[in-house]
């Protein structure tokens, strides 16, 4: 249900509020950005050091999370 002046997400619109700057990358979208499988991502997913929102059948990764996977995974070699 929307406010006045809302609208919802199944019309194509944003819902304004904390969400509204979150974007959603799809399973195929994370495997080519980190250049690993979907199949890894999933495993990621599923083992919580991925957080992913669940859309019907399908995952949604907010792309600022794998940003934070990415500068979490750093090491120093050496």
């Amino acid at each position: 249900m929307t406010g006045p002046g809302e609208t919802s997400p199944r019309d194509g619109a944003v819902v304004p509020g904390p969400m509204a700057d979150v974007t959603f990358l799809t399973v195929a979208e994370v495997a080519s950005a980190l250049r690993v499988s979907k199949m890894t991502v999933y495993r990621l997913v599923h083992s919580g050091e991925l957080p992913a929102a669940r859309v019907g059948r399908s995952f949604r990764v907010p792309q600022q999370a794998v940003q934070e996977y990415l500068r979490s995974s750093f090491f120093e070699a050496g």
